[in-house]
């Protein structure tokens, strides 16, 4: 039984140094997900053939896997500090929604083979994109740590690259047929709306 006390001690003993990894990686696993999703876009460009387990949706979802861990490590240490519990929320609640749309989009492969570039499994894991790069800024800006002020920009431009990235699809997604004809010609998927 006195396994569990020391093992709460040492997490706490080292609180800001977890909430330092919790931060980083829920930058990093945003940051992994856009990158590997320019990269997924640009293979489309090239007419690469489309399934589930290409690289590039493995890379998306490492960086899915980043931002979960990052949930489940600030989950663990929030109740030390409540101040951060709005970040690690945002992280979670995003982590949630990347890796359950991550499922519907592999159950949609599955199916169908390829799909759309606007489809409701792409929005939901890029809903959970901002909302985990809104929580790892919100952390960033609350933890006193001079590590941090290194990665505050690209925190910041992962908010703004991922928000864009939703704009552009409800854009498509408004706009339909007359904004998805050149697009459908960039990607061998089209528009889509399912």
């Amino acid at each position: 039984m006195e396994i569990l006390p020391t093992l709460y001690n040492n997490v706490f003993s080292r609180y800001n140094t977890i909430i330092l990894v919790v931060s980083i990686l829920a930058t990093l696993g945003t940051a992994t997900v856009l990158g590997a999703g320019v990269w997924d876009s640009i293979s489309h460009a090239l007419r690469i053939p489309d399934t589930f387990w290409t690289i590039q949706h493995t890379v998306i979802y490492t960086g899915a896997s980043l931002i979960a861990t990052s949930a489940v490590l600030g989950t663990l240490v929030s109740v030390k500090n409540k101040k951060l519990n709005k970040g690690i929320l945002l992280v979670l609640i995003g982590a949630v929604l990347q890796l359950g749309g991550g499922y519907a989009d592999y159950n949609f492969h599955e199916v169908y083979g390829i799909d759309g570039l606007v489809t409701p499994s792409h929005l939901t894991v890029e809903s959970g994109l901002f909302m985990s790069a809104m929580g790892g800024l919100l952390l960033i800006s609350k933890v006193k740590h001079d590590e941090l002020k290194l990665i505050i920009p690209v925190s910041i431009l992962t908010v703004l690259l991922s928000a864009s990235w939703i704009g552009f699809n409800l854009v498509l997604l408004i706009g339909g047929t007359e904004l998805c004809i050149p697009i459908y010609e960039l990607f061998s998927s089209g528009c889509a709306v399912m």
